[in-house]
């Protein structure tokens, strides 16, 4: 929304929840990490800035329409610049100033009061959950070979305590046999093994606990540290099918059929939009009101009927 005395307005941008100072230009998306200070949001765009400013008054409201000066969570300064401290899901919305300030004739000192409006669109994000995909092969004598499925568990067994010190876990482990004629070699069978490497083992919860304020760096940084393990493991396999699968000699690790895929989730209440929040499109945002999150898929849902009010809704009621 641009202010009024006919002066011409920068397009509208985008601010990160760390970012500098910046001059505000009417509308602005602006995105805070949950937990974090936003950036300050300046009641001026940048024309009005290069002039004099005669009697400058600053009023900031919240999205509730309360007034803003005094709250024990803002930073508001002197010159109308305004910081929301330790952001929280309920702090999203519109915020608005008004400045007023007088024009004075020079010749005639005829005073006129003039009114200019900003708004700043606010949201609380957060960081994305990552989890990493993996798929990887082995030849085997048959597809009815009995040691089949108990391969697959002790490889699910030995790879969830490599991983467990970092409580992370394998996940929708999953496999299939399929039988593969080639040029040369005639019938082969082959297992194809998919799995999900995921942060959230029994007693995560302990670990974000001790880190609140990151819990999603945190969360993210163990499940890297797994994925990697989980890599070290597959170049060295092996050798490990030789000192750990004894009983199962007739499984054989495929060369260079193992990958990894990252994928990305949301906490409930917070999801992605990659037109309505572009400038911020590997965030998790908070829902906005009359749109849900349940799980932790990367999508924010559209109510039936409007009734999820406030931002960050895990349901519509």
């Amino acid at each position: 929304m641009a202010g009024g005395g006919g002066r011409p307005r920068c397009p509208p941008g985008v601010l990160l929840g760390l970012a500098a100072v910046v001059v505000a230009a009417g509308w602005v998306n602006v995105y805070v990490k949950v937990f974090a200070n936003s950036p300050f949001l300046v009641c001026m765009d940048l024309a009005l800035s290069r002039e004099r400013i005669i009697d400058p008054n600053y009023l900031w409201t919240g999205p509730d329409g309360r007034v803003l000066q005094g709250q024990s969570y803002v930073n508001l300064t002197e010159t109308g610049k305004l910081m929301v401290m330790g952001f929280m899901v309920p702090m999203s919305g519109a915020y608005t100033c008004t400045l007023s300030h007088k024009v004075i004739e020079t010749t005639t000192q005829e005073e006129t009061e003039m009114v200019e409006a900003y708004k700043f669109m606010v949201y609380a994000y957060r960081e994305a959950d990552h989890a990493y995909q993996v798929s990887v092969r082995f030849s085997t004598t048959s597809c009815g070979l009995k040691n089949n499925d108990l391969f697959i568990e002790i490889l699910k067994k030995i790879l969830n305590s490599s991983i467990s010190h970092l409580t992370c876990h394998i996940a929708g482990s999953s496999y299939k046999c399929h039988s593969i004629r080639t040029p040369k070699g005639g019938l082969q069978y082959e297992l194809f093994v998919n799995f999900l490497v995921n942060p959230f083992a029994p007693g995560w919860e302990e670990v974000c606990q001790e880190f609140p304020y990151d819990c999603e760096d945190v969360t993210n940084k163990r499940v890297r540290q797994a994925a990697e393990l989980i890599g070290k493991f597959f170049h060295q396999i092996k050798h490990v099918l030789k000192s750990e699968f004894q009983a199962v000699p007739t499984i054989q690790y495929v060369d260079n059929s193992f990958s990894m895929t990252p994928i990305d989730s949301c906490r409930p209440g917070f999801g992605r939009n990659h037109h309505t929040h572009q400038n911020c499109a590997s965030c998790c945002v908070v829902c906005a009101p009359g749109t849900y999150s349940p799980n932790n898929e990367v999508t924010c849902q559209t109510c039936a009927r409007p009734e999820a009010s406030t931002y960050g809704a895990k349901s519509c009621h």
